[in-house]
């Protein structure tokens, strides 16, 4: 899906798409935060679709090398959650980080909506940012599904797991970047392939189907 030797117009579609998928990644974590109690993120500005507020400056390079092909990790600047304010404490946790995946699939459903049922025709550089949006915000929506430390994935599990293994994942989350990145470093690239490429291949092919994509 991606190669060393990208058509500008598809790298330039790819920023474009990274840039909306984070903000409204990141917005979604703190506006679900606020609403179920915690208002951490929003009294720090995180409650913004301004873009600057949400980015990481080493994780947007990374985003920047994976929209120019290389195998990169990016990442948007984390959302401030405090559980122990959300309703419902873990099961609040799991609903907040949730939300993020969730606002990256329903843009690319938007977006994959008029492309896949309305017949509409688009072409040149329309067609690319469609449907390179789509592609990064289900890739990012699969990839924020992985239950490996900080992503997603394993808030949204610990929020249903019995509490018998709650305390003893949830301190596992203050070395989340370092985890991940031992995992990449250590040839783990594959194993992390392995568990976010069908979750990816299953959101193309229910919202956009194989042949968009």
């Amino acid at each position: 899906m991606i190669g060393s030797n990208l058509d500008s117009d598809v790298v330039l579609a790819r920023m474009i798409g990274f840039i909306i998928g984070v903000t409204i990644h990141e917005f979604a974590h703190a506006w679900t935060a606020l609403r179920l109690g915690d208002p951490t993120a929003a009294r720090m500005g995180r409650i913004t679709l301004n873009p600057i507020a949400h980015f990481d400056p080493i994780g947007f390079i990374g985003l920047m090398l994976i929209s120019l092909g290389w195998p990169a990790f990016g990442w948007g600047r984390p959302v401030p959650v405090n559980p122990n304010l959300l309703q419902g404490h873990r099961k609040g946790m799991a609903v907040t980080a949730a939300a993020g995946p969730l606002s990256n699939i329903i843009i690319a459903t938007a977006l994959a909506i008029p492309l896949r049922f309305s017949g509409a025709e688009l072409d040149g550089f329309d067609y690319t940012l469609v449907t390179q949006m789509i592609f990064v915000n289900l890739l990012m929506a699969a990839f924020n599904m992985i239950p490996i430390p900080p992503l997603d994935g394993l808030k949204i599990l610990t929020g249903f797991l019995p509490a018998f293994w709650y305390q003893y994942i949830v301190p596992m989350e203050r070395y989340g970047f370092a985890i991940l990145l031992v995992v990449i470093l250590m040839g783990g690239r594959g194993i992390i392939a392995a568990m976010y490429l069908p979750v990816f291949d299953l959101f193309r092919g229910a919202i956009v189907g194989q042949g968009v994509l």
